[in-house]
């Protein structure tokens, strides 16, 4: 199937990076990380060595202590990061100090509250000029969606909506005509984490979301493995790995993995995923 994408927000183009994997038979990797977890250089650190095995985009996470979507992993890093003091500011400096040695795509992944707390326009400001190409705020209110899109892309972000399983027609169609970049389609009712399987009608899904309004789709909640990574990007343009990789950053401390130790442990798992990109189906 081919896709005619006009991109409407994002300035580094995120449809184009994932578009661009399909064109050339492979999958895109989107690789999740909280912000401030284990801590701010850990994390940069991360980012430079995904950027570096060929991930298309990567999703960075805001702390929030009342996180309704996730589950007890990636809440538990939350709670890792703000007991240590993370603020928001520190996800802004974060990107500022990567943003111009990658060549991925950067997007903010941010509870609803936290935006319209520092105020709507001010927040898509400040990740625009802090180098992310993207917002998802995965609670933000289907009602409210086309306001939130119109502030990000007035800046220059992909809006990236997200559709779980359950989501009417016509509130998909809602959620689609305010999303550009991609569009999140969550695989699993429920929150954030490991699954030992995927739903099979997937596929059929995709290709409904595909026919909507022709943006790539990426299949996140429950992708944990290189052999689900291939599973994903068989029926969809890309995987979104977030519980499984924050597990391993966890298990590693558990270990005693601390600095360069403990990237290169979640390093090597993210060169794992990426072979279930590769030589990827034409859906």
């Amino acid at each position: 199937m081919e896709h005619n994408v006009t991109v409407t927000g994002g300035r580094a183009g995120l449809a184009d990076r994932i578009l661009r994997n399909r064109a050339a038979g492979e999958g895109s990797l989107l690789p999740y990380f909280t912000a401030g977890f284990p801590n701010t250089a850990t994390v940069a650190e991360l980012i430079l060595r995904a950027d570096a095995v060929g991930v298309a985009v990567i999703e960075i996470g805001v702390p929030y202590s009342d996180s309704i979507a996730d589950g007890p992993v990636i809440q538990g890093s939350f709670h890792h990061a703000l007991a240590h003091g993370f603020k928001v500011d520190d996800c802004f400096s974060l990107v500022e100090s990567v943003r111009p040695s990658v060549s991925c795509g950067l997007v903010v992944m941010v509870s609803c509250s936290i935006v319209y707390r520092t105020g709507l326009g001010l927040f898509m400001n400040r990740a625009a000029a802090a180098g992310f190409d993207g917002i998802i705020l995965p609670d933000v209110p289907v009602e409210e969606s086309a306001a939130a899109a119109g502030a990000a892309g007035d800046v220059g972000l992909s809006f990236i909506g997200m559709i779980a399983p359950g989501t009417s027609l016509a509130r998909r169609q809602v959620i689609v005509r305010s999303s550009s970049g991609f569009l999140y389609r969550i695989a699993v009712a429920g929150t954030t984490g490991e699954r030992a399987g995927l739903p099979a009608d997937l596929g059929a899904d995709v290709a409904e979301l595909r026919g909507i309004g022709g943006l790539p789709v990426c299949i996140g909640f429950g992708v944990s493995t290189p052999r689900q990574v291939r599973e994903v990007c068989t029926i969809a343009e890309g995987a979104i790995v977030g519980s499984a990789i924050i597990r391993r950053i966890f298990d590693g401390l558990n270990r005693g993995l601390e600095g360069p130790a403990l990237i290169d442990s979640v390093a090597a798992f993210l060169s794992d995923l990426m072979t279930g990109t590769k030589a990827r189906g034409t859906p």
